[in-house]
Formats: C-alpha cells, sequence, structure tokens
C-alpha cells in the first residue's frame, strides 16, 4: 500500500504536472499573505522576489521582437499587480504591530528603502514617493494604456484586410495552407492581445492610485497606534511610522514602475526586425551626418561661458569619435577587396582572349532581372525573401497546373531602375514593375474607406489602383480595407501571374519528355503504347499547350493519354486530339468553373447567329463576314462584362463544331471569357442561359 501510494505521488509530482500547478500555487499563496500573518524574514524573501520578476519582466519585454512574443505580459501584468497589494497588505500588518521597536522591525528590505534611498528624512521620502507614483501614473501607465487602446481599435478593424492579404498569398502559392492557417491565427491573437493589455492597463492605474491611499491610511494608522496603544510621543510616532511606510510603498512602488515600462515596451513596438536595444542602436547612432552635427551643437554649448565646459566637451568629443569610427567602417565596406580587385584582373585577361562557342549562352527561358536596390531581395547569401517565395511559387505551379517549369533564372541590371524589375521570357520582355524593399503595396479591391497617403501606382499583377506606403501606415491601410503585401510579395504575384498566362509556352519539347518519363512510372505500358507508336512526342506537346492555352489544366495525365491512345489512330490533327481529350476532361472543366453548383449561368449564340456560323464552318472556309465579327465582338464583350458584375465566370457555350473557331477568336479579344463546347459538359449540370449573343441583331 504504501509502495502504490509513493508511486502514485512519483506520477503525480513530474516536471509536467509541477509546471502546470506553479501558477495556481503562487495565485493561492499571494492570497494568503493578505490574509496570514508573514514572519519578517519572509516578508524581505517577498519582497526581493517582486523586486526580481519585475526586472525580469523587463528583460523579457525589452528583448521581445513583436508583442506576441510575450503574449502572457496581460495575466503576468495581473498576477504582479496583485502580488504588490498582497504584500502591501502583509507589510501593512507587521508595520501597525510591530513599528514601535524601532525601523528594522519591518524587516531589512523595508527599512532600506525607508532609510537608505530617502536618507531617513520623511519629507523628502513623501516627495519621492508622490513623484514616483506621478511618473507610473500619469505619464507611463497612461500612454501604455492609450497606445494599447488606439492598437487594439486598429488592429480590430485591420482584420479583415490582413485575412484577405492571407488569402492572397494562399491563392498566389506564396504560402501553404498550414502557414496560412498560423497567420490567421497570429491575426486573432494579435487583435485578442492589445485588446488584454488594454484592460490590464487598467490594473497598474488602480495600483497607482491603491499605493497613495494605503500611503495615506498607513501613517494616520500609525499614529493612532503609536500613541494611543503604545504611549509613544506624537512625533516619534510619527516619524517611526512614516519613515516605515514610506520604505513599505517604495519597495512596491518601484517594481510597479519597472511593470509599468515593461508594458510600455511591449505595446509600443514598430516592426519585428530585433530586439529595442538593436533598433535603437541600429536607427539612432547609423547616420554619421546626424552624429557630427550633434557633436558640434554639444561642442559649441560647451565653449560657452558658465557652461560645464568639460562635460559638454567630453561628449562631442565622444560623439564626434563615434561618428568617426562608424564613417571609417562604412568606407572600409565600400572599398574594394583583394579578391574583387583579383576578380577585376581576370575579366580583363578574359577580354584579351580570342571568342569560342563558350561565349555563346543559351536564352533563358524564364529570366528576372532586378535593379541593384532589389538585390538584397534575391541574395542567397542574405537569405533573400523572394528566392523562398520563387520556391513555393513553382511548386504551387507544378501541384496546380500539372507540369514542373523550367527555374526562374535572377540576375541583376544596372540598365533598370534602382527599384525596377523586368521578367523575360525566352529573352523577349513580357512584364515590368517596381518594387521598394521595406514598404509595403496597399492594393485597392474596390471597396475602400478613403485615400492613403503614400506613392500612388497600379498593380502591376491585375491592374488595381495601389499606393506605396510605409510599415508606419499600414495599420491604417488594412483599417481602410486596401490589401497589404510587402516587396516581396509584389514581385512574385506578378511573376506567378505572368507564368500562368504563358504555361502553354513554358511547356517545351523537354518538359513534355520529363512529364511522359514522370507518367511512365505509374503506367508504363499506356505512355509506350501512344509514344511513339502512335503519336511523337511533339504532337502530344501541341495537344498539351492547346489545353494550356485555354486554361485547363494537365494534372489528369492519364485521363489525357488514354484519349490520346484511342484517337491515335484514326487522327494525327492536334486540334482534333485536343476536342477529343477537353470532352473527356469535361467535368473537370465545368467544376473549375461552377464548383459545387448542379447549374451553370452561361452564355449563348442566338439560334439565327449559330446557323450563319455553323454554314461559314460547312464551306470549308472557317472565315467571319467582318461586320458580323464586330458585332460578334462587341455583343460577346458586353455580356461578358456583365456577366463578371453579377460575380459569375464569362463563359460562352456554343457547338463543338464551333468551340475551336469561336475559342481563337474571342480569346485575345474578350479576356477571361472561356469558350466550352455542349460535348463537354456532364449530363449532370443543369444550363441556364443568362444572355443570348446575336439577340440585339
Amino acid at each position: 500500500m504504501a509502495n502504490e501510494t509513493a508511486l502514485n505521488l512519483r506520477r503525480f509530482f513530474t516536471p509536467t504536472n509541477l509546471r502546470a500547478l506553479a501558477a495556481p500555487m503562487l495565485i493561492i499563496m499571494v492570497l494568503a499573505m493578505m490574509v496570514l500573518p508573514l514572519p519578517v524574514f519572509l516578508l524581505d524573501v517577498f519582497f526581493t522576489f517582486n523586486i526580481a520578476v519585475s526586472v525580469m519582466v523587463m528583460m523579457v519585454a525589452m528583448y521581445a521582437r513583436r508583442p506576441l512574443d510575450f503574449s502572457a505580459f496581460p495575466t503576468v501584468l495581473l498576477v504582479t499587480t496583485l502580488l504588490r497589494l498582497s504584500l502591501n497588505v502583509a507589510s501593512t500588518r507587521i508595520v501597525l504591530l510591530h513599528g514601535h521597536a524601532g525601523a528594522g522591525s519591518a524587516g531589512k528590505v523595508i527599512e532600506a528603502f525607508g532609510q537608505f534611498l530617502v536618507g531617513g528624512n520623511t519629507a523628502v521620502g513623501i516627495v519621492v514617493f508622490v513623484i514616483l507614483t506621478a511618473i507610473n501614473f500619469v505619464v507611463i501607465t497612461k500612454g501604455a494604456g492609450r497606445i494599447a487602446e488606439v492598437s487594439a481599435r486598429f488592429t480590430l478593424d485591420a482584420m479583415p484586410g490582413k485575412q484577405m492579404a492571407i488569402d492572397a498569398d494562399l491563392n498566389a502559392g506564396l504560402v501553404d495552407e498550414k502557414t496560412a492557417k498560423q497567420r490567421r491565427k497570429e491575426v486573432a491573437q494579435e487583435s485578442d492581445f492589445f485588446g488584454a493589455m488594454d484592460g490590464a492597463s487598467k490594473f497598474v492605474r488602480g495600483d497607482a492610485i491603491a499605493a497613495i491611499l494605503i500611503l495615506i491610511i498607513n501613517i494616520l494608522g500609525g499614529l493612532f497606534v503609536g500613541v494611543i496603544q503604545h504611549d509613544m510621543a506624537v512625533f516619534d510616532a510619527a516619524h517611526t511610522y512614516t519613515i516605515l511606510t514610506i520604505g513599505d510603498g517604495l519597495v512596491a512602488q518601484i517594481p510597479a514602475l519597472i511593470i509599468s515600462v515593461a508594458a510600455g515596451l511591449v505595446v509600443s513596438r514598430v516592426g519585428d526586425d530585433g530586439d529595442i536595444g538593436a533598433q535603437v542602436i541600429g536607427q539612432v547612432f547609423s547616420n554619421t551626418q546626424v552624429l557630427i552635427l550633434t557633436a558640434s551643437i554639444v561642442g559649441v554649448l560647451g565653449m560657452i561661458p558658465g557652461m560645464p565646459n568639460m562635460v559638454f566637451l567630453f561628449f562631442a568629443s565622444a560623439i564626434g569619435g563615434l561618428a568617426w569610427m562608424r564613417n571609417k567602417r562604412q568606407a572600409g565596406v565600400e572599398a574594394p577587396t583583394q579578391e574583387e580587385t583579383q576578380s577585376a584582373a581576370e575579366v580583363r585577361a578574359a577580354e584579351a582572349q580570342e571568342a569560342s562557342w563558350n561565349d555563346v549562352a543559351p536564352v533563358d527561358v524564364l529570366g528576372l532581372e532586378v535593379g541593384y536596390r532589389l538585390i538584397p531581395m534575391v541574395d542567397r547569401g542574405q537569405d533573400g525573401e523572394l528566392l523562398r517565395r520563387i520556391r513555393g511559387l513553382r511548386k504551387k505551379f507544378a501541384q496546380d497546373v500539372g507540369f514542373l517549369t523550367a527555374p526562374v533564372h535572377i540576375r541583376d541590371n544596372l540598365e533598370l531602375k534602382p527599384n525596377g524589375y523586368r521578367v523575360t521570357l525566352k529573352g523577349v520582355e513580357v512584364g515590368t514593375g517596381e518594387a521598394f524593399p521595406g514598404q509595403f503595396l496597399a492594393i485597392n479591391p474596390g471597396r475602400v474607406a478613403g485615400p492613403l497617403a503614400g506613392r500612388e501606382t497600379i498593380d502591376p499583377a491585375f491592374g488595381l489602383p495601389s499606393y506605396w506606403i510605409d510599415s508606419v501606415a499600414r495599420e491604417q491601410a488594412h483599417a481602410l480595407g486596401y490589401t497589404v503585401v510587402d516587396a516581396s510579395t509584389v514581385v512574385a504575384t506578378h511573376l506567378n501571374h505572368i507564368i500562368l498566362g504563358h504555361a502553354a509556352e513554358l511547356l517545351g519539347r523537354q518538359e513534355t519528355q520529363a512529364l511522359l518519363d514522370h507518367i511512365s512510372k505509374e503506367v508504363p505500358k499506356l505512355v509506350e503504347d501512344l509514344v511513339p507508336k502512335l503519336l511523337s512526342v511533339s504532337t502530344v506537346q501541341r495537344v498539351l499547350q492547346n489545353l494550356l492555352a485555354e486554361e485547363v489544366n494537365i494534372r489528369d495525365m492519364r485521363t489525357i493519354i488514354e484519349v490520346l491512345a484511342e484517337y491515335a489512330p484514326r487522327t494525327q490533327d492536334a486540334a482534333e486530339l485536343t476536342s477529343r481529350v477537353r470532352e473527356a476532361l469535361g467535368r473537370a472543366i465545368i467544376q473549375a468553373l461552377f464548383p459545387g453548383s448542379i447549374e451553370m449561368q452561361v452564355m449563348a449564340l442566338e439560334p439565327g447567329l449559330e446557323r450563319i456560323l455553323m454554314q461559314a464552318m460547312g464551306g470549308g472556309e472557317g472565315v467571319i463576314e467582318p461586320g458580323l465579327a464586330d458585332t460578334l465582338l462587341r455583343q460577346t464583350a458586353q455580356l461578358a462584362q456583365r456577366q463578371e458584375e453579377i460575380g459569375l465566370p464569362p463563359v460562352l457555350l456554343v457547338p463543338a463544331q464551333l468551340r475551336l473557331l469561336l475559342s481563337r477568336f474571342l480569346r485575345r479579344a474578350v479576356p477571361g471569357l472561356r469558350v466550352i463546347a455542349n460535348s463537354e459538359v456532364p449530363e449532370s449540370r443543369t444550363i441556364r442561359v443568362t444572355g443570348m449573343v446575336g439577340a440585339g441583331g
């Protein structure tokens, strides 16, 4: 029985259980101090513990990179406030019971704060205590509370914009589902944290008021107890109990001041690029011109007669020396190193050699050229954020579209603007833009509450009106309804948009062969029967390019190969084979356009126009009369715009014989239009026509 009890105790008192019990035990101990008398030695221990905890909390606040790194701070604030009040109650009991015995009767800590810090002078002690309380109550606590209140309001208002930015990153493939879920959780936690800090700041304010009331009550209570119960002279009683009360107040008020400073540090943090010390040193002492001007002004002040000249000149010399050291260090960084000098010599030696085939560089399939200010974003040595986003972008593209694109070759280009970049496809420019590292692009999704103060621009990916803003205006932009993204996300999203738009061109002969080799690992016999027995790789490539050109992904390669193997003996025409593949992929095509809905709301051709087009196809010409072509384009564009305005995809349903002709004719003139054939619609779907092309004449 005894062994079983001991075993149960060992199971209960595990490190995990002890950590879980630490907080409840601390709260119970704090509450017990209010009602149970404490020995003087324990009172000294708890006062010292209170000071140590407050210093530790301030250090954690200083080294936290962002507010959520110290998300437990509101709870810590409540517990430390309760601890101070409990110590005030316990020390008041000891002071009133044993204060007549002298200054050391309430413990060494109270005696030290009452005698040493204020020199045993009651007037000085009261003034110091009131000043500390005023600083805590009027300056630090009020300011921190106001910051927490405003931050809570703006954080709550900015939540929809932040959620939209996370969804945009997820849809663009810049983050995975797990990362997006974590970022959504952090957004909610940030709002909860500032709301809790807004309420927790009231604890410190109430503690400051309670400290003043406790001081007055203890002085009056000590005077009454000393004179009435212990027959002390009025002056002696007033002096003794006032010194003890001031020592008691100071030993509680100084930790309260430290905790208030910690609260101010936590809620006033801006950015998450380092601790407070690194931020201050990096931002205050980084500009040598500022240091030189400061040293000059302080030096001039030090030369004025009557000023403490030595002190001013000492600080002027120190600041000037710091400026000289930083200037020298920067000059050393900018000076060419031995390796750079050697590299320049190798370049000159290479220029003296004859040209060879090694000088013929192949054209990059995908290229990204950046100005010199964007180099840190793509520098592998600096762990550039854009590099990670491009890797995630290629992985997301492969998962969604069905093949792996060529790597993006990144290089710097001094001919571009410092903040400019351009995307090339097979050496030809297909997109340009500008990005500003350290700033954010606030994109207007169409329903914002007002303009922003910043550099007005256009989102390079989708052409939406936008502003480049500083980090301090980020929360305001979220609150106004803007979607806010950083510079690397802007470039990555633009690149992703270009890759998706040119997917057909990116599927080359090599990518097609690699895709067939990959599929052959699962269905080797199927691929072997198709290529090269029935179709060449180039014909398969053209079929896949036709699908990609009309935004049909090729993930279901097994179905595509089966259809090609079935119809290849009858025809080698890539367009005809593409139509057969589209019919087999009809369920996936329709599902991508109308997910989760049985009814399809589409546009259709007016029967008369349909007959005219069928006759043109039947005659073998495949050419539309110019006047009819103009009417067809205009009415299709109008109906497509109407579809988008009511939240529907612009889809035109036509007979299978007309699908290829109209798709090629309308695809470039009406961006976003999808032309599908009747034969591609699954039988389970219901069709509802929302507009007729040609009905207006």
